[in-house]
């Protein structure tokens, strides 16, 4: 006992004589008082400290976004709708004067009226329905409507006109010896009168132009056309327009023929001349007469060699047109029923008007102009601009609108690419003064676009108001892209979406470009865009600028706002380049990212420049922070700029802008020091020395401690000073300032327990306790902190070192704070040491007719007491060092001859005393070493013997102290190992699988083969199951990227059939690691539920065939199956399972997780 006391002394000793950072600090001028150091107050407000560090998280908070480069997407994104564009009504079509208004009425009534053609079933053959919404369209009252649908039924009907579009024909039959045939087409109008025959006949015979026709009357044609003859071919290509006039559009019907050529006299030369003679009103001669006479006037020889053969016909009557037109494959039809023919025939239809009895036609209002004038009409009736949520309209019009703009485009003869020209027009002229979908116009362009390809010709006027409708719309969307934060919010992904469709739309314009002979585009579209973009970032830096810092203000009153500038422009930074950069890019081939940073740098570098020039002569503490503020926002702007690669700070404005605040960045840091002192005093004060909740053993003032540690630590990363030679002298002052208030803090604890009334009198002072684990909790936070002002990146050599100060500062201070621990551990035992020493010389002076137990009974009891508050009351590390310092006494008081009895006594019941007498020590790791333990009662041969102490217990106890002291992948390879050990106690509970691995080396993956299982467990209701076999290899830290694979399921069997290959690319030196193995895992298939365990076995890597070495004897041969035994984890596999379930690590916590998972399987089985 007096060996202890004497330690004890020792100890205090050297806390009062040993150097340390504390006397050094104690020691300075002025500091003559024994009690701890006020922090200095200076301008700042000293408050408790609490207002500075709200701030400093601030900036933290602040900085913590600004690591590295954004994230592609802003990870915010609001769906909520786009912000409203801007609309003017003077942007659209001028308005109709009500004369203009009375033609186009008229017009469209016209339209109606006199529609001819089939209607499609998407639109409104009703023609009341069409006439009563144009009235609703043009807001007539019902005298008017009904005076002008009579003014246009008196008026004279149009003139129809077919046109027709002979494109090509295919399969046609051969006629030559040649295998081939000449083809061509004769097609014509058949007035009604020679279509009113029996049915009969039309079924026997039909119309043709034809040579030698003897039967029926004579065929007038009104007007016969001949396409080119194409030679030796079965699929000719024509591509030849014809226009027929109509007469009857309910009886006319469009004949065609197609002969093969056999004759040297041209019959389209002929067929021509015979047409100009006759006139398209007059009535055709014979087709007889028309081959006379291309015999007559050419060289021919005898008939019989010169017939053309017939290849097949077409009937269309006209009034089974469509109104819209038709483009499709017309199969060809016999002559009779004794005809052969074969093929198809191309052809594009399409009704039209030539003579309109309108007002607006006889005006000279063409076609075009009358439809954009329609258009437009129907489409701000149908669109209206206070309509809600307008933005999203996309062009949808009613079924009435789209049948009369229908019936005007075709009676008008109006081509695909005039109609979408029209409406790209309209609707584009719209969209600016009532918003459209993007989409919409989009649409509209890809369509004139694959128009335009086809037939890139339009008159001189209509192009020059296609170019009028791009350059108004080019004009307008710039004006937008110039408001591009306003209009097109980067964290509104509707706007985004909104801007990445206009981008589209104006990169289409180019498209057209070369093909305008009258250029809309001064400049190329990318510049005029790089131009908005510029204007439109300096109206928005200088809109900030105004309103936060104006500079007619002072300085100091300015720094603020200069502040919320710059944070203002990194953000708009990172908005630019995660979510603008990539569309201007992809799109528009603009780098807007460059451009944007480029020239926000510029003027904000600017503005420090000059602010910190008029501010450096008036440096106060406001100042300073304001200062130090704004300078890291502007590093934050550097390194943005450094993290994208291929990019250089050095060219920046901003480029060595860290100088001038250097005076301002020194007068900061000693406020943050005397602030940091002001807030561990308020910490302290309000500190009660009670642990701050049940599951944690430190009380309030140390979490605060250690968090302000913490901030300083993270605030001097983010600072990285780029100076190197400064970054050392700021890094040394910071460090030695965090030394000084750690140690300032421990001093306030010691002064604060020291007047805690009743600790002196306990045996074990919980406040005691409280204070020994704050000191040990800062302790480890001033390490780390410490720790993380090593040099920044950057110094040559020198990246992640402490400097000499900083090194020997630190390893001052825990040398102190250790000292600080022993003594208060000094103070914490002192009382308990004394009572132990009492209780053993009372078991010592006890008489010999008491038993063992019955004499250590009072220590024991006192033991179990004080261990067992200790262990609640402290943390790991601290109650290690305590056992150790408590069970050291006990070998000391061995030599006396109550050392035996005690030894005797104490044996049975201290073991359980620590595992399950003793609650609260049930659930700690064991403090000690089972030797120490051993050694102890051993107590050199005196106590018990080494065979009674090495029991069961002993080595269940060893096993788990070391696996308490493996790392978590050794405690999990264990776990493998114990399965890979344990044996089925009935071999035949669980069943067999079979199986069959080898490594290839050559492909370096490891091939599995499950071939079979046999008498599975049955786990479903029909005495039977639904096997898969899970295949996975383990442990899982040395197969990192492997997943687990599955077997097929086998229904309703318990002897499946797998044969199935599994691989697993692995190197071989995984294999060869300690635990690796082959997990198998035979799985019941539930549908309705949770898949069944049905059991599992383990197959070492180690011995599989290309894995190991070779040896004699070793390992199976490749091709050989392995027959394994299924079982069930067994209680040596939960050992190391226990273990991992106290641990709190990510990778021991999955590991627990999924077993956990398989052990619900396991619940309800057999």
């Amino acid at each position: 006992m007096s060996t202890l006391l004497d330690i004890k002394s020792s100890v205090l000793r050297q806390v009062q004589v040993c150097p340390s950072f504390r006397r050094r600090t104690e020691q300075e001028p002025g500091s003559a008082s024994a009690d701890p150091q006020e922090p200095a107050t200076g301008a700042w407000k000293p408050g408790d400290g609490v207002e500075f560090f709200a701030h400093m998280r601030l900036m933290l908070k602040k900085g913590e976004g600004r690591q590295g480069l954004p994230c592609p997407e802003v990870p915010l994104r609001s769906g909520s709708p786009a912000p409203p564009e801007p609309v003017d009504p003077s942007r659209g079509l001028r308005a109709l004067a009500p004369e203009e208004v009375d033609m186009l009425y008229e017009e469209a009534l016209y339209t109606v009226l006199y529609r001819a053609g089939t209607m499609g079933p998407d639109q409104v053959d009703d023609e009341e329905a069409l006439l009563s919404y144009l009235q609703q369209v043009f807001g007539t009252s019902t005298e008017e409507h009904t005076e002008a649908i009579e003014r246009v039924r008196k008026a004279k009907a149009p003139t129809y006109a077919l046109k027709v579009s002979v494109m090509r024909a295919k399969n046609l039959l051969a006629k030559d010896p040649n295998g081939f045939s000449d083809p061509y087409c004769m097609l014509g109008i058949l007035p009604a009168s020679d279509t009113t025959r029996e049915p009969r006949a039309q079924k026997e015979q039909r119309f043709g132009f034809r040579k030698g026709s003897k039967r029926g009357g004579p065929l007038p044609a009104k007007c016969i056309q001949v396409t080119e003859v194409k030679s030796s071919t079965l699929n000719p290509v024509w591509k030849e327009h014809f226009l027929f006039e109509i007469e009857d559009v309910s009886t006319d019907q469009l004949h065609l023929d197609i002969w093969d050529h056999d004759d040297d006299v041209s019959l389209v030369e002929a067929c021509r001349k015979l047409n100009e003679v006759i006139g398209l009103k007059g009535m055709g001669r014979y087709f007889k007469q028309i081959v006379k006479s291309a015999r007559a006037n050419g060289t021919a020889g005898p008939t019989e060699d010169h017939t053309d053969d017939f290849l097949g016909c077409l009937n269309i009557p006209v009034r089974e047109v469509p109104v819209a037109g038709v483009d499709r494959w017309f199969k060809l039809e016999p002559r009779s029923s004794a005809s052969r023919v074969e093929g198809d025939c191309h052809l594009v239809l399409k009704l039209i008007t030539t003579q309109r009895d309108t007002a607006m036609s006889q005006r000279g209002r063409s076609g075009f102009l009358s439809h954009l004038l329609l258009l437009s009409h129907l489409l701000r009736f149908e669109h209206p601009a206070e309509e809600p949520n307008s933005s999203s309209w996309r062009g949808e019009l009613s079924t009435p609108a789209v049948t009369i703009l229908c019936l005007h485009g075709a009676q008008s003869n109006l081509s695909p690419l005039q109609l979408a020209v029209l409406h790209w027009q309209v609707s584009s002229r719209h969209h600016q003064t009532c918003t459209l979908d993007y989409s919409y116009l989009l649409g509209l362009l890809d369509d004139m676009q694959a128009h335009w390809e086809e037939a890139p010709s339009l008159p001189q006027e209509q192009e020059e108001g296609l170019a009028d409708s791009f350059s108004a719309f080019s004009e307008f969307g710039l004006q937008l892209l110039r408001q591009l934060r306003d209009y097109f919010p980067a964290t509104n992904s509707t706007a985004v979406y909104r801007l990445e469709l206009l981008l589209k739309c104006l990169g289409k314009l180019q498209f057209f470009q070369p093909s305008f002979e009258i250029c809309p585009f001064e400049t190329e579209l990318n510049m005029d865009v790089a131009a908005a973009l510029k204007r439109g970032n300096r109206e928005w830096y200088d809109r900030i600028l105004n309103a936060r810092s104006p500079r007619e203000q002072p300085g100091p009153q300015r720094l603020p706002g200069l502040v919320v500038l710059a944070d203002a422009i990194y953000d708009d930074l990172q908005s630019c380049y995660s979510v603008y950069a990539s569309l201007f890019h992809s799109i528009l081939n603009v780098d807007v990212f460059t451009l944007t940073f480029r020239q926000l740098e510029r003027l904000v570098a600017e503005e420090a420049w000059v602010l910190t020039e008029e501010l450096s002569p008036k440096m106060t503490l406001e100042v300073a922070s304001g200062l130090f503020e704004l300078y890291l926002t502007l590093a934050d702007l550097q390194h943005f700029w450094d993290s994208i690669p291929g990019r250089d700070s050095r060219s920046l404005a901003l480029a060595g802008i860290h100088t001038p605040f250097l005076p301002a960045v020194k007068l900061w840091l000693q406020v943050l020091r005397d602030q940091a002192k002001w807030r561990l005093q308020g910490a302290v004060d309000v500190d009660t020395l009670e642990p701050v909740d049940p599951s944690s053993r430190h009380s309030s003032s140390a979490a605060t401690a250690g968090l302000c540690l913490s901030h300083i630590q993270e605030l001097w990363v983010r600072l990285a000073w780029p100076d190197p030679a400064q970054a050392q002298g700021l890094g040394t002052q910071l460090g030695q300032d965090m030394c000084e208030a750690t140690l300032f803090y421990t001093e306030l604890l010691r002064k604060k327990v020291d007047t805690q009334p009743g600790a002196a009198g306990e045996a074990v002072s919980e406040a005691l306790c409280v204070v020994l684990n704050n000191v040990e909790l800062v302790r480890k936070a001033a390490g780390q902190a410490l720790k993380g002002l090593a040099w920044p990146e950057g110094a040559p050599g020198l990246e992640g070192v402490l400097p000499r100060p900083l090194l020997s500062c630190t390893q001052a201070l825990d040398d102190d704070l250790q000292r600080e621990a022993h003594t208060v551990t000094a103070h914490l035992t002192s009382k308990m040491v004394g009572d132990i020493r009492k209780y053993v010389q009372h078991i010592s002076l006890s008489p010999d007719s008491i038993q063992n137990d019955e004499a250590v009974a009072p220590l024991m009891k006192y033991l179990d007491e004080k261990l067992a508050l200790l262990n609640s009351s402290l943390v790991k590390g601290n109650l290690s060092s305590r056992f150790h310092f408590t069970l050291e006494v006990e070998p000391r008081e061995g030599t006396f001859p109550a050392g035996p009895r005690l030894r005797a006594a104490l044996t049975p019941p201290f073991i359980p005393t620590g595992s399950a007498a003793t609650p609260g020590l049930s659930t700690a790791p064991p403090p000690v070493n089972a030797e120490a333990l051993v050694t102890f009662f051993h107590a050199d041969g005196q106590g018990l013997p080494l065979e009674s102490l090495r029991d069961g217990s002993y080595k269940r106890l060893k096993e788990e102290l070391r696996l308490h002291k493996c790392s978590t992948r050794e405690c999990i390879e264990q776990f493998y190992l114990d399965k890979l050990k344990q044996r089925t106690l009935e071999q035949n509970r669980f069943g067999r699988l079979s199986v069959r691995c080898h490594y290839e080396a050559a492909e370096q993956r490891l091939a599995v083969e499950v071939l079979h299982a046999a008498d599975l467990l049955p786990l479903d209701a029909n005495g039977l199951s639904d096997p898969f076999v899970i295949v996975e290899l383990g442990p899982p830290h040395l197969f990192p990227l492997v997943r687990s694979q599955r077997t097929q399921v086998k229904t309703r069997t318990l002897h499946p059939v797998y044969d199935e290959l599994f691989y697993f690319s692995v190197p071989a030196e995984a294999c060869r690691r300690r635990g690796a193995c082959v997990l198998f895992t035979v799985m019941d298939h539930d549908w309705l539920s949770t898949n069944d365990f049905a059991g599992e076995a383990a197959l070492g890597l180690g011995g599989v065939s290309g894995v190991a070495r070779p040896q004699v004897g070793g390992g199976a041969r490749a091709g050989q199956p392995v027959t394994l035994h299924l079982c069930r984890p067994r209680a040596q596999v939960r050992s190391a399972l226990r273990m991992l379930e106290g641990r709190t690590s990510k990778e021991a916590q999955e590991f627990v997780k999924k077993l956990k998972e398989l052990e619900k399987c396991m619940e309800a089985d057999p």
